[in-house]
């Protein structure tokens, strides 16, 4: 299981490290927020998958999962998606004002 996750992250980051390095802002927001869920997914995967204990403990629990990665990660989703969220309405008001989302348009001339 834990190959197949690594080989999944490995897909997320190269695609989102392809998408951030071009010169279209919608696919370059489109990069980060794929590269955030590998890094989700990467902490999860740390974590360990195989264990099936519930992260709660009961007063007859033998054996209890780690509930630090959940509420690392559940933070990083929150804090994610504020993020994505400003960076749509960035790049909606930089296609409002200028007409294009094309980053080489957006840098002008060279005489400027």
């Amino acid at each position: 299981m834990e190959i197949m996750m690594i080989v999944y992250i490995g897909v997320l980051f190269t695609v989102g490290t392809y998408m951030i390095l071009t010169n279209v802002i919608l696919r370059i927001i489109l990069g980060i927020i794929l590269l955030s869920h590998g890094a989700h997914l990467l902490l999860l995967t740390m974590s360990g998958l195989g264990e099936t204990s519930p992260p709660l403990l009961g007063e007859n629990a033998i054996s209890y999962a780690d509930p630090l990665p959940q509420a690392l990660i559940l933070t990083a989703i929150v804090i994610n998606f504020g993020v994505t969220a400003f960076l749509l309405v960035l790049g909606y008001r930089t296609y409002q004002e200028h007409q294009t989302d094309n980053l080489e348009e957006l840098r002008g001339s060279s005489d400027e």
